[in-house]
């Protein structure tokens, strides 16, 4: 039985992504995640998702998985966020193409 049950779901894609939302993944995820942390599932379309879990004490977030999501947790900087409110969806910005390559550029 899932402990979680009673807690409210909530599925966030990075478009939704907030910045309390961001600071708990990276909290969660210090050093990123991996595939024992994504949950795989169908969502009411039918398509399958693949996420990760953050918990506050009254919802559980399902975190969609993707290299945006993944840049973004790399980058992290709290005073990025400073300005805005915690639920300001707006406040985290869609990673350029052009950083995320550089970004791979400099794994390689």
């Amino acid at each position: 039985m899932d402990k979680h049950a009673h807690l409210n779901k909530v599925i966030v894609d990075f478009k939704k992504l907030t910045p309390e939302v961001l600071k708990l993944t990276v909290e969660r995820y210090p050093d990123g995640y991996d595939d024992r942390d994504v949950i795989s599932f169908r969502n009411a379309k039918g398509e399958r998702i693949e996420a990760v879990e953050v918990l506050t004490a009254d919802t559980k977030y399902l975190v969609k998985i993707s290299e945006k999501l993944e840049y973004t947790m790399e980058n992290y900087d709290a005073s990025d966020y400073d300005d805005f409110e915690d639920d300001d969806a707006s406040a985290v910005v869609e990673p350029s193409a052009e950083d995320m390559a550089d970004a791979e550029e400099d794994e390689d």
